[in-house]
């Protein structure tokens, strides 16, 4: 009974409650009811190795369930993390459109064509943006859809 003994899952009835209301009700994700029932058969003195099988899961994931239950709290354990991996664009439409514009203009002098870091060293001669790198330049180069450089 290895992993099951180290974090016990017991629910109060309010906690219960609120679980098989999250599955009656739907409209969640499938990871969120898939917790939702590890937590309640859990709760019901289920092995791990048969919650693992009825929730079509791994033994790692009720593992990490019931810890996060445990040591973090109902709430942590049903719904996912924020982890806060949010992109944020260095450019905006503006600068999208400057670049787009630069792009597609002539090459310098002594060039077939625009390079990546000449096209991000340009924005930054033209006062675009303080700073830009090649990678940046590349992705938002490859979102217009076009063949440009």
């Amino acid at each position: 009974m290895g992993m099951d003994a180290k974090y016990m899952v017991r629910l109060d009835s309010d906690e219960c409650e609120y679980l098989q209301s999250l599955i009656d009700k739907g409209g969640r994700s499938a990871a969120t009811l898939k917790r939702a029932r590890i937590l309640l058969k859990a709760h019901q003195g289920w092995a791990d190795s048969r919650i693992a099988e009825f929730a079509g899961v791994g033994l790692s994931t009720v593992f990490r369930v019931r810890r996060r239950f445990v040591e973090e709290g109902i709430e942590a354990a049903i719904f996912r993390k924020n982890t806060g991996n949010r992109l944020y664009h260095k450019l905006d439409g503006e600068a999208e459109a400057k670049l787009i514009a630069v792009a597609c203009s002539e090459a310098p002098e002594g060039r077939n064509r625009w390079t990546l870091r000449l096209l991000a060293d340009r924005l930054v001669a033209l006062e675009v943006v303080d700073s830009i790198s090649p990678e940046c330049v590349r992705t938002t180069l490859k979102k217009t859809s076009s063949s440009l450089i």
